[in-house]
Order: structure tokens, then sequence, then C-alpha cells
């Protein structure tokens, strides 16, 4: 097995996941927090929860996207290497929930940034968004298998 192929079989066997709020009830919050307790152990599925956004594979987002939090959403956004799979967690957060009409709501994430996975739900429950983001695996694994990953002799040592 060459350097590439390696490359490419171990970033699509352990997906990191970074979870960002745009400001929701924190209903859905807590069950993603719930999706890394040892009843639901999303880990099992070989996924980490990390913090930076420059080290995940997968955005999980919650809450509504409105102007305050629209340019802040699109950085963590880009911070992300390719490849990358965004999933929407929670009705707000697929097409704006019930605060779809207040004013400065634009809606679902997707107004904002490509999504590749909605769980709806109010609140989405961790068994659906453990399915979600097994899904999102599997599209991070085929986004993978059609990206050249180059690796250069520099960023080895």
């Amino acid at each position: 097995m060459g350097l590439k192929e390696f490359v490419k079989k171990s970033f699509s066997k352990s997906p990191w996941v970074v979870h960002y709020d745009c400001g929701s009830c924190n209903g859905c919050d807590i069950e993603v927090l719930a999706c890394m307790t040892p009843i639901y152990d999303m880990e099992r599925f070989g996924m980490v929860n990390v913090g930076n956004p420059k080290h995940a594979d997968i955005l999980i987002v919650t809450g509504t996207v409105n102007e305050k939090n629209k340019d802040v959403l699109k950085n963590v956004y880009d911070m992300m290497p390719d490849p990358k799979v965004v999933v929407a967690a929670g009705i707000c957060a697929c097409s704006g929930g019930i605060f779809r009409d207040c004013y400065n709501v634009l809606g679902g994430i997707d107004k904002v940034i490509p999504v590749d996975v909605y769980v709806p739900g109010c609140p989405a429950k961790p068994e659906a968004m453990i399915d979600g983001l097994y899904k999102a695996a599997q599209i991070l694994k085929e986004k993978y298998s059609r990206k050249e990953v180059i690796v250069s002799a520099k960023s080895l040592g």
C-alpha cells in the first residue's frame, strides 16, 4: 500500500466531529452531548469529538442561522480542511424551525453553507444524530475516494 492509499484509508475510517451551536434553545445541544455518553457512544463508530474545526472532518450544526452568526458559521466551515461534510441537526438547523419567521432569522443553515445530511427533530434524538453522523461518515468516505490526497515530503518531516 502506497502512502497516498494509506492516508486515504486512515482519514476515511476515523472522522473527527466538531459541533457548532448557531443559537438554539440548547435542546439539540444536549442531545449532541448525549451521543458522546456511554449509552450511545458515537466513538464506537470511530467518530471523535474535537473542539477545533481545523481538525474536523464533519461539522454538526444546531440552531438557526441569523444575521449575527452567519459569518461565524461560514468561518467555522471555511476553517475545516477539504473534504468536509456538514450535518444539520434539529429542525431549527434544517429549516429555521419555530424561529423561521423571526425578523433576523435567515432559515436553515443551508442558506449559508452547503449541507450534506439533515437530521430533523425537536430536539433531534441521539439515535437519529448517530444515524446522521454515520451517513456523514459514508459521504466523507466517498469524498475521500474521489479526492486525490497529496502528501508532500515537507508535511511528513
